[in-house]
């Protein structure tokens, strides 16, 4: 999908970052601006709520619990023991 830049003060800040970071081009420096604008927003959450995200998306991935899991049995049988 494109984006097209509409406004002179847009084009203008754009040109201004590619020149600054030198990126070859004003797509790869709209690309870092907005990389960089969602790395501090990101950073702008709790590190608590961010950790919480991280802990839900592993337990999803996981799958559910297994509360008759044998850990040892398991680890015995990785070692072959």
């Amino acid at each position: 999908m494109s984006l097209y830049i509409r406004d002179n003060e847009v084009d203008a800040l754009a040109v201004k970052v590619q020149r600054l970071t030198k990126a070859p081009n004003k797509t790869e420096a709209v690309r870092r601006a907005l990389q960089n604008e969602l790395a501090r927003a990101q950073e702008a959450v709790p590190l608590k709520d961010r950790i919480k995200m991280i802990q839900d998306d592993v337990k999803a991935r996981m799958g559910p619990n297994k509360p008759d899991f044998d850990m040892k049995k398991y680890t015995d049988e990785m070692w072959g023991v």
